[in-house]
C-alpha cells in the first residue's frame, strides 16, 4: 500500500514538474533551418512565417539557410538536432519524399527521423505552353502528344514538376522528352522561344508572363484558382482529379519532441496561416499557406510517400541530383 502510494506521489510530482516546462515554451530563440539559399520562394515563404510565429509564440525564430545536395543537409542536421522545439526543419517534398525514393544512403529516414507539426501549404504549379504549340486546352494537348510520338518536350526544375508532367501524359498514355533545367526562369525563356513545349511551373514565375501573352497556362494544380490568375482552372474542374503530385511545405522537428511541445507549435502555425495578411504575403510569392494538425500532416505525408513511390516505379523516374 505504502509502495504504491509513493509511486503515484512521485508521478504526480512529475507530472507536475513537466507541465511549467511545457507551459514555459518557447523561452528561448527557435532556429528554424531552410535547406535552400537566401532569396528563393523556399526561403521567402520561410521567412514570412518565421515572422509571423515569432509574433505568436513571444519570442525569436531565426532563419538559418543551408543549401546544398537537394536540402538533404538541413533535413539530416534537424534529424540530429536535441528534441526540445528549438530547432525546426521547413521540409519540402525534395528532401522529404524525392530523394528518400531515389537513394538508399541518405543519413536520416522521413518517418522515423522526425515529428510532423504541421503543413505551411503548397507552392502553386501552372501547366504553361509555348505559344507556337497549336494546342488551347489540356485535351487538345494530350491529344497532340498522343497523335505526334516523340515530338514533344517538357521542362522541369524540381521532382514535383517532372513528376506531375508523367502523371498527366500518363491520362492518354502519351509521352514526352523530360529536360532538367537548373530553375523556373531558364526554362520559361526557353518555353518562350519555342524551343521547350511544356512545363509546370511555379506561381512565382509564370503569372506575369502569361497576363503579357508570352506564354499561355492551361490548368493550375491547386486545388482552388489561384488569384494569381484567376480565369485558369483547376485540374479537378477539368475532370483531372488523378493529379495527385503536389509541390508542398512543411514544419518538422526531430523525432520525439514532446506531445505538449508539438502541440503548442503545430496550432501556432495553424492560426498563423490561416491570417488573411500572411496567406496574402505567401500569394505574392506563388504559395498558397494553410496549415494542418501534427496528426493530418502525417498522414498527408504517408500518402505523398505512396503516391510519388508508385508514380516514380511505374515510371522508372531518375530525378536530377
Amino acid at each position: 500500500m505504502k509502495r504504491s502510494l509513493h509511486k503515484l506521489v512521485a508521478l504526480a510530482l512529475l507530472g507536475a514538474l513537466a507541465a511549467p516546462a511545457a507551459a514555459q515554451f518557447p523561452n528561448k530563440p527557435i532556429h528554424l533551418v531552410v535547406g535552400y539559399p537566401p532569396g528563393g520562394g523556399a526561403d521567402i515563404m520561410t521567412r514570412v512565417v518565421a515572422q509571423g510565429l515569432a509574433k505568436e509564440l513571444g519570442e525569436q525564430v531565426l532563419v538559418e539557410n543551408r543549401p546544398g545536395a537537394d536540402a538533404t543537409i538541413a533535413t539530416a542536421a534537424v534529424a540530429r538536432a536535441a528534441p526540445d522545439g528549438y530547432t525546426l526543419l521547413m521540409g519540402t517534398n525534395t528532401a522529404m519524399i524525392a530523394m528518400p525514393t531515389q537513394r538508399n544512403d541518405l543519413p536520416y529516414d522521413p518517418f522515423k527521423d522526425f515529428t510532423p507539426i504541421s503543413s505551411a501549404g503548397q507552392f502553386s504549379k501552372f501547366l504553361v505552353v509555348s505559344n507556337k504549340l497549336p494546342v488551347q486546352s489540356v485535351n487538345e494537348l494530350l491529344d497532340y502528344a498522343k497523335a505526334h510520338p516523340g515530338k514533344l518536350n517538357s521542362a522541369y526544375s524540381n521532382s514535383a514538376a517532372q513528376l506531375a508532367m508523367v502523371q498527366l501524359l500518363a491520362t492518354n498514355q502519351s509521352k514526352a522528352l523530360s529536360v532538367p533545367y537548373k530553375g523556373d526562369a531558364p526554362a520559361l525563356i526557353d518555353v518562350m522561344g519555342g524551343n521547350i513545349d511544356m512545363i509546370f511551373t511555379t506561381g512565382g514565375s509564370a503569372p506575369p508572363l502569361v497576363k503579357q501573352g508570352k506564354v499561355r497556362a492551361l490548368m493550375t494544380l491547386q486545388p482552388q484558382r489561384s488569384s494569381l490568375l484567376p480565369d485558369v482552372r483547376t485540374a479537378a474542374e477539368l475532370g483531372f482529379k488523378q493529379l495527385t503530385i503536389v509541390p508542398w511545405a512543411g514544419f518538422f522537428g526531430p523525432a520525439g519532441m514532446p506531445p505538449e511541445v508539438t502541440t503548442r507549435l503545430s496550432e501556432a502555425l495553424q492560426k498563423l496561416l490561416a491570417q488573411p495578411d500572411v496567406r496574402a504575403q505567401l500569394l505574392n510569392v506563388g504559395f498558397e499557406g494553410y496549415g494542418m494538425s501534427s496528426a493530418q500532416f502525417g498522414k498527408f505525408l504517408r500518402d505523398m510517400h505512396e503516391t510519388w513511390v508508385r508514380t516514380v516505379r511505374e515510371n522508372n523516374i531518375r530525378f536530377e541530383q
